[in-house]
Formats: C-alpha cells, sequence, structure tokens
C-alpha cells in the first residue's frame, strides 16, 4: 500500500492524525491553546454545515460514545468518537487511538474508559484487538480499527446494529451521508456534532479486505472514529483521516479530502466473532 494511505501523525497530548500523501505534509496542525484558540471557528472546507446533536439524534444513534483518556497529569481528555456495536459491551473506534502510524504504542488502554448515556465505562485492557495484522509495520487507513471489551455492560443503552457490509461499486459516487461525531471536534464550538455530506469517491480494497472512502464531510481533530450514516440510518463507515486539517480549501478527490474505512472485510468478521463468543 503507498504512501496515500498511511496514516500521519502530528503534534499535541492526543493521538492527531491526518492522511498523508507523497510529498505532502498535514498542514495546519499546530500545538497549545493559542492554536486551539485559532482554529476555533476553522472548517476543512468552505462549507461547514454541522450542527449540535440533539436528544432526538442520540436516539437515532443509540450507539454513539465517547472515548476519554488520562493526561500524564491524570486528568482526563475527551480524545475521540467510539460505537457501542452490536452487544452492550462491544466497542469499536481506530487503532490510532492508542498506536502511531509505526504502532509504536501511544496510549494504554487502562489510561482511558468508554462514555455513553452519561456514564463511564473501564475496558477490559487485554481485550484490544487491532486491526493490523501481526508482523505489520504501519498503520494505513484500511486496517485503522479496533475492538474493545467493557469491564461491565452499559447500562440502559441500545447498542448500535451491527452493520451489514455495504453494497458499493469501487470507483467514483455521489453518495449521501451523514457524519455523527458523538466526541465533537476541537474547531467545532459544540460537544458533538453532525453533518449531512456527500461520499466521492470509494478506492478499491486494501488492508483486511476493507475499502477507504473519500468524503467532503467536516472533520476536526477529535473526530477520529465518527459514524458515517446512509440515508437509511445504516452505519456503513468509520472515520480515519483528512488532508490538510482546518485548512477551508475547496474538496480535492486528489489532494483535500477525508478518510474512512467502510464497515467491510475483517472488521466486520472480526465484529461478528466477538459477538459469537460472548
Amino acid at each position: 500500500m503507498g504512501e496515500s494511505s498511511r496514516l500521519r501523525g502530528s503534534c499535541g497530548s492526543k493521538s492527531r492524525f491526518g492522511l498523508a500523501r507523497l510529498g505532502l505534509l498535514l498542514a495546519g496542525a499546530t500545538c497549545g491553546a493559542e492554536a486551539a484558540e485559532r482554529v476555533q471557528e476553522a472548517a476543512l472546507y468552505p462549507r461547514d454545515g454541522r450542527r449540535e446533536m440533539s436528544g432526538e439524534d442520540f436516539s437515532r444513534y443509540p450507539g454513539a460514545g465517547t472515548l476519554w483518556c488520562r493526561r500524564r497529569d491524570g486528568v482526563p481528555q475527551k480524545a475521540a468518537a467510539a460505537w457501542l456495536v452490536g452487544a452492550p459491551d462491544l466497542v469499536v473506534l481506530n487503532a490510532h487511538n492508542f498506536r502511531d502510524r509505526r504502532l509504536a504504542e501511544t496510549r494504554s488502554v487502562s489510561d482511558c474508559f468508554f462514555q455513553i448515556g452519561g456514564r463511564n465505562y473501564d475496558f477490559i485492557a487485554s481485550s484490544l484487538r487491532l486491526g493490523t495484522p501481526a508482523g505489520a509495520q504501519a498503520l494505513h487507513i484500511t486496517d485503522d480499527w479496533a475492538l474493545l471489551r467493557l469491564a461491565s455492560p452499559a447500562a440502559d443503552v441500545r447498542p448500535q446494529p451491527v452493520p451489514d457490509p455495504p453494497d458499493l461499486s469501487v470507483g467514483p459516487v455521489a453518495l449521501p451521508v451523514t457524519m455523527v461525531s458523538p466526541a465533537g471536534h476541537e474547531n467545532y464550538r459544540g460537544g458533538a456534532s453532525l453533518e449531512s455530506c456527500t461520499i466521492r469517491q470509494i478506492d478499491a480494497p486494501s488492508e483486511d479486505a476493507i475499502r477507504r472512502v473519500r468524503h467532503d464531510c467536516n472533520d476536526g481533530y477529535g473526530g477520529s472514529g465518527s459514524g458515517l450514516f446512509d440515508e437509511a440510518g445504516r452505519l456503513i463507515a468509520l472515520q480515519s483521516a483528512s488532508l490538510s486539517m482546518n485548512s477551508r480549501r475547496t474538496f480535492d478527490i486528489e489532494f483535500h479530502y477525508g478518510s474512512a474505512l467502510l464497515f467491510e472485510g475483517e472488521l466486520a468478521a472480526a465484529v461478528r466473532a466477538a459477538l459469537s463468543k460472548r
């Protein structure tokens, strides 16, 4: 797999990742409170249709949760979106929350917890299943997934239904989707957002027999793991990375787009296998 599908990290206390193409660097990735203030009103594209999630939205997307992780000083920080899928104790999220693009550990699972329905749940650290195969040397968009078990089932919460692998053809498309971001974004004033946007391209399968989709949904640091839902409300993809964060440039299929991985291939198989073992 070429450079176009590798993850590239940036600075900060969180595991922040963007998409790197050969010869391109992640733009707009800066650190500190001053930088956060500068990007407060930024977005990926000139058009920014994100709005705050309502109670009705959380009912429509019941598995929407948030990964929280403790800083070195012990203070919890909201890190990324995460999804309760198929069972009250199975969480799907990005692998890059715990590994960098060269697969070095960036966080311990024991330093993190899952929040949903206003409650916090610890993970079983030993349950971590990464999408990358044994012996892999890099993390890519299409294996940027992980599964975790909760130490106790989430109470009074409906998990997201197990997604069926999407029936989509490789190539250019104009597929309307909703990006649901329960952890919000650092460049969005609210706590959680959703936006109507479009998948523009479906790439050929690569790692884990999973296809990458390129989309024009606005994203921001902290938005990793956001869900892309089709018009029928079915979860079809998991946000992984975006190019040139906060640049407010027009969508470009080659140089400026968001990347998500479809719920198919080894990810879909791993979710079903985990549910069969309960």
